[in-house]
């Protein structure tokens, strides 16, 4: 009885629960790039060579190749990895970086004591680590 109470307790967790949705929503936004990269994007790069990228296969003696499943499979991660990458990476690390110029900005409450080197109030006159005198 007492691992379905872990079980029960991992399980409700933010960590898992947001895992979860996490993963159904990649899912759906993989169908839909995967839906616009085989219903718009591959017929516009097929009209000049009039190619059906769905059912492009070569054959070599009794093996068959498909290239075109292949080709949209690669086109589909690259959409997705460019969506990824303008969507969530470069407005992370914008954020980031603007988060550590603000806590850069802030002014220091604390200093170094110079005899023991342990972190002192700015006001201090006497370190309490190691009760030496500070300036």
């Amino acid at each position: 009885m007492g691992a379905l109470t872990d079980f029960k307790t991992f399980i409700a967790q933010g960590n898992v629960v947001q895992l979860a949705v996490a993963f159904v929503i990649g899912m759906a936004f993989t169908a839909v790039v995967m839906a616009v990269v085989t219903g718009l994007v591959l017929p516009l790069i097929s009209i000049p060579g009039n190619v059906n990228f769905a059912t492009w296969t070569i054959a070599i003696g009794h093996g068959i190749f498909l290239v075109g499943s292949v080709l949209i499979a690669l086109l589909t991660f690259l959409v997705v990895a460019l969506v990824v990458f303008f969507g969530v990476v470069r407005p992370v690390a914008h954020l980031a970086e603007r988060q550590a110029a603000k806590a850069a900005q802030v002014a220091a409450t604390t200093r170094p004591c110079p005899e023991c080197l342990s972190t002192i109030p700015i006001a201090a006159k006497r370190c309490s680590f190691c009760t030496s005198p500070v300036l």
